[in-house]
């Protein structure tokens, strides 16, 4: 006689599933709840040390941690989005983190800042680039968050001009796809006479501007938000920008992702008064210019060489006192407080004509669009 088989369990009804869903909601408020109560205790003991309370790589090392204990199905950038919030709702309790951007709403720069610190920060948007400098120098913001440098059309000369007279330190970076759309009030491409945007996303979109719109006048203006801002109030006008900002400015999507180069990245700089500590995977930005003679700047990158210390950017600005002299900005792999990158930036100092540290921050990852 055969075994009788057991009965196959009855698969669970969507009504228990749901049931226990509410469950798991339930722990989770209480495990927040926790969480935050932890967090306050941690603020209370950073103002009594005067410590910052926004720390570059203790988020990292936290983020790290979580996507390293994931047994899935959430992807790890599904995690570090989620727990970006969290961090950002909790440090909130701690104190409210203040962050300059430029400006207005829904700029790459918005989306950016709010992709590092979680939509629980105070935004503030700056009309230019140099006033969020100016934000953060006066105490008027505790954060400011700037574009630097783009893989299609190089760096952001203004920015890095700026930190060359500022005390400001960079304390991180942002990787983020960027992903262009053309919009106008209509929606009707034969309609459009004009398109404003920045002059890097115009850059950006050369070619696709050339092929499809070679009569129209291209106009550049402080930010992509306010190009849509400008084009809602003329219909023969588009603006590229982001998607989210044709909703926000009553405009209608005319083409999504425009841009010349599919994987198309802006690097964004966080700004702060406040050196960040290592993070066991940083990035160290410098300034320097060195003699003008033969072999002087290869001797300079030497060191580096030498010190098996990898140059991830090196890019040339002119001096404004001295026409065709040169400063040079350099970021490597590596915090300023590792021994080997604090003999081979020492070594530097002592034979360039001017040197600056920058900055030691949490390497940036790229984001997930």
């Amino acid at each position: 006689m055969a075994p009788r088989r057991k009965p196959t369990p009855a698969a669970p009804t969507l009504d228990e599933l749901r049931a226990r869903i509410d469950a798991i909601n339930l722990k989770l408020v209480d495990l927040l709840a926790e969480r935050a109560r932890v967090a306050q205790a941690i603020g209370r003991l950073k103002h009594q040390d005067g410590t910052p309370i926004y720390q570059p790589g203790r988020e990292r090392e936290v983020l790290a941690a979580v996507v390293e204990h994931n047994p899935g199905p959430l992807t790890a950038d599904h995690l570090r989005r989620i727990f970006t919030e969290i961090i950002s709702a909790c440090t909130a309790l701690e104190q409210s983190i203040r962050v300059a951007y430029l400006g207005p709403e829904h700029t790459y720069s918005h989306e950016a800042a709010e992709l590092r610190f979680g939509h629980s920060a105070e935004f503030r948007p700056e009309a230019s680039i140099a006033a969020v400098f100016q934000a953060v120098e006066a105490d008027r913001a505790d954060y400011g968050v700037v574009p630097v440098e783009n893989s299609t059309e190089g760096s952001v000369g203004l920015t890095l001009d700026l930190l060359l007279d500022t005390a400001l330190v960079i304390v991180g970076e942002i990787l983020m796809p960027i992903r262009h759309a053309l919009m106008s009030p209509s929606g009707e491409p034969a309609r459009v006479r004009r398109i404003l945007s920045h002059q890097q996303s115009l850059g950006q979109c050369r070619n696709y501007l050339a092929a499809n719109y070679p009569g129209c006048a291209l106009e550049a203006v402080a930010s992509n938000a306010l190009a849509a801002q400008l084009a809602a109030r003329d219909p023969e006008a588009a603006a590229i920008g982001s998607a989210a900002a044709a909703a926000a400015y009553g405009l209608k999507l005319i083409a999504r992702n425009i841009q010349d180069v599919t994987h198309n990245v802006t690097r964004f700089l966080v700004l702060g008064r406040n050196a960040a500590a290592r993070s066991g995977a940083d990035k160290t930005s410098i300034l320097f210019a060195v003699p003008e003679r033969a072999g002087a700047l290869h001797g300079a990158l030497a060191l580096f060489a030498r010190a098996h210390i990898n140059l991830t950017m090196i890019q040339s600005r002119p001096q404004r006192e001295r026409p065709w002299a040169y400063l040079f900005f350099a970021d490597l792999e590596g915090h300023r407080a590792d021994p080997q990158v604090r003999r081979a930036l020492a070594a530097l100092e002592r034979r360039a004509l001017f040197f600056k540290l920058l900055g030691s921050y949490p390497e940036g990852r790229l984001a997930v669009a």
